[in-house]
């Protein structure tokens, strides 16, 4: 009889784990909720009103607000941007000075070459892939736009090294078209403000373009690249000085 109980007893054991495996999506309950709740704070839309309140107030305190990145011609505007990318404007400019006092037309340019563009690109990070792109740009731009840059979004897409968010700052800063350029910082106030959420750069894009008045979109993209960069900052929002601070639907706001 006690060997039989015994192995009673040993059948049963395995039900113990199934009880504690059951236990543990209980425990991840919490985690999941999070970005419910999170949504749900940031998920009422701006008004038109309210959108059209920022940019009054961008407007009021920079009417006429700059790009950073220093430039002669669209030429330039065109190569200053594709250096730009994963570097800082500042490191761009400090390359580009001396560059475009001597190199400021795509023959010029051509005829500089690759490996005397990199010594005075080397600073700036990918120089050597950089190089070779507005080399390769430049000589498209004479056989194929004669020697201007293109108007068009697509045609300046098809140039060595400039993709979407070139094009819109060419567009915007050399022809004064209504583009939305979408770097870091303008991505980061799109969804962190709630203005324009999106997993992606073209869907902020689309999404500012939707909503933003057309009396502001010449500088739109300026307004808020700039209140990322000395403002709505990545690691620490400066929301102590922020022109929007009221409207802005960040969850983690200070308010003040």
């Amino acid at each position: 009889m006690m060997a039989k109980i015994t192995r009673k007893v040993a059948a049963k054991k395995p039900a113990a784990p199934k009880k504690t495996a059951q236990a543990k999506p209980a425990s991840k309950s919490p985690k999941a909720a999070k970005p419910k709740s999170i949504k749900a704070k940031a998920s009422k839309p701006w008004t038109p009103a309210e959108i059209h309140e920022v940019f009054s107030r961008f407007r009021k305190a920079n009417p006429e607000p700059k790009g950073e990145l220093e430039h002669l011609n669209p030429f330039t505007l065109l190569v200053a941007v594709v250096l730009s990318a994963q570097a800082t404007d500042a490191g761009v400019n400090k390359a580009t000075r001396p560059l475009f006092e001597i190199a400021d037309t795509p023959q010029k340019m051509l005829d500089l070459g690759e490996e005397r563009l990199r010594d005075h690109i080397k600073t700036i990070g990918l120089y050597r892939t950089k190089a070779k792109n507005v080399i390769a740009l430049s000589a498209k731009l004479l056989s194929d736009f004669g020697g201007e840059v293109p108007r068009t979004r697509a045609e300046i897409e098809s140039l060595p090294g400039a993709g979407r968010k070139t094009a819109n700052v060419v567009l915007n800063m050399a022809f004064g078209e209504h583009t939305m350029a979408v770097d870091t910082h303008v991505f980061r106030v799109g969804n962190r403000t709630g203005i324009a959420p999106g997993k992606t750069p073209l869907e902020v894009e689309l999404g500012l373009e939707k909503v933003i008045p057309s009396e502001f979109m010449l500088h739109a993209h300026h307004w808020l690249i700039l209140h990322g960069r000395y403002t709505c900052l990545a690691r620490k929002p400066r929301c102590e000085v922020c022109l929007i601070n009221d409207l802005c639907r960040w969850p983690e706001k200070t308010v003040v």
